[in-house]
């Protein structure tokens, strides 16, 4: 069996790695092969290169260097360059991971090649069409062969757009296997020290989202009341760069806020391990945040991680930040919810999907073979 992984965002590499790893210990006993395609959608080495040499992952085969423009122009290089790319290396499948624009476009271009696509982390859905990564998700759902999904509520939603059963393969969550794999691993960041900053004496905030970013007053107004309701708590704030300009254009200044830039994989997650809590608007954060029990406000008023909430550390807060109070006032006062850790969710959902995929196409293979 040949297999394209394709990968190319920060989050993408979280949950590659383990499948590669998986793959290693099988391939021979299998006849498994593999490329791995980068298609440079994250060109920033803070949020590519650096994540592979922490994460063990080798060099990709090719980087189809597609990163920078508009949605659209990025999506148009990467369908052209992977097109080359399996033209020149045709699979027998291409898996894909997650939501991002590399994920929609590279199943376009296998499946206008008749080449068979399988989607990790598939089903989930938020509901809010403004959101790019859910036309990824539907477009990509509604192209593909099989289905390996993190949850019961993802296999629900695939049916409910009439997936056959046979093809929805509950696993878990391979970003839980690279946590686990990796915690033994993790790093204290120097900012810690440097702020004399120990276990549970800081708040962690990720905020990525067009809405709570973008706009400048707005972005104030959200930092405004986290610091608010955070005091006297330092505020720690990984800023993506183009955050940053915005932030350095409001000359924002707080001394409670201490902005720092992208950590590398092994740094954050001591940052969220070690946190008092997390409030985010990213959805991956969420899932890490629950396996490892750490009290975790969504800015957002939906989420395509539901079980998060249901069984997990995460709690929905809304777009409107003053609905942070309650929430940060029981953290402070040690009142968060009891929480639990979603099926399945148990770090052997890579070896589940390669084995799954093994018995796919190993039984494909013997019926074209009997068919010829």
């Amino acid at each position: 069996m040949k297999i394209s992984l394709v990968a190319g965002a920060r989050p993408n590499f979280m949950k590659i790695a383990p499948i590669l790893k998986a793959i290693e210990i099988r391939k021979q006993e299998h006849n498994i092969s593999y490329r791995l395609i980068h298609t440079g959608q994250h060109y920033d080495k803070n949020m590519s290169d650096n994540f592979f040499k922490q994460l063990n992952i080798p060099e990709p085969h090719i980087n189809l260097e597609s990163g920078g423009g508009t949605q659209a122009e990025q999506t148009a290089s990467i369908m052209v360059k992977f097109e080359k790319e399996l033209l020149s290396h045709r699979p027998d499948v291409v898996l894909v991971v997650g939501d991002v624009t590399s994920t929609l476009a590279c199943t376009i271009v296998a499946k206008k090649l008749c080449i068979d696509v399988v989607h990790v982390e598939a089903g989930i859905r938020s509901g809010d069409m403004t959101m790019p990564e859910e036309i990824n998700r539907i477009v990509t759902d509604s192209l593909c062969d099989h289905f390996f999904t993190t949850s019961e509520v993802a296999n629900e939603n695939l049916i409910r757009n009439g997936v056959a059963k046979k093809r929805i393969h509950f696993v878990g969550n391979t970003m839980i296997d690279t946590l686990l794999q990796n915690l033994h691993r993790i790093k204290k960041p120097s900012i810690l020290t440097e702020h004399g900053l120990s276990e549970h004496e800081y708040f962690l905030i990720t905020l990525h989202r067009p809405a709570n970013v973008d706009d400048k007053d707005n972005l104030k107004y959200l930092l405004d009341k986290i610091l608010e309701y955070t005091f006297p708590y330092k505020v720690l704030f990984p800023v993506h760069p183009r955050t940053k300009i915005i932030l350095d254009n409001l000359k924002y200044s707080n001394d409670q806020l201490i902005q720092i830039e992208p950590m590398g994989y092994l740094e954050f997650i001591y940052l969220v391990k070690n946190s008092k809590a997390v409030i985010t608007d990213s959805g991956g954060i969420t899932e890490e945040a629950t396996v490892l029990n750490v009290p975790c406000l969504t800015l957002r008023n939906s989420t395509e991680r539901p079980e998060t909430i249901s069984i997990g550390s995460n709690v929905l807060v809304g777009t409107n930040p003053e609905n942070l109070e309650s929430y940060i006032k029981d953290i402070i006062d040690n009142k968060w919810k009891q929480s639990g850790i979603p099926p399945l969710w148990d770090g052997r959902t890579s070896e589940r999907i390669v084995d799954t995929m093994i018995k796919i196409y190993e039984m494909k293979q013997f019926a074209e073979g009997v068919s010829n």
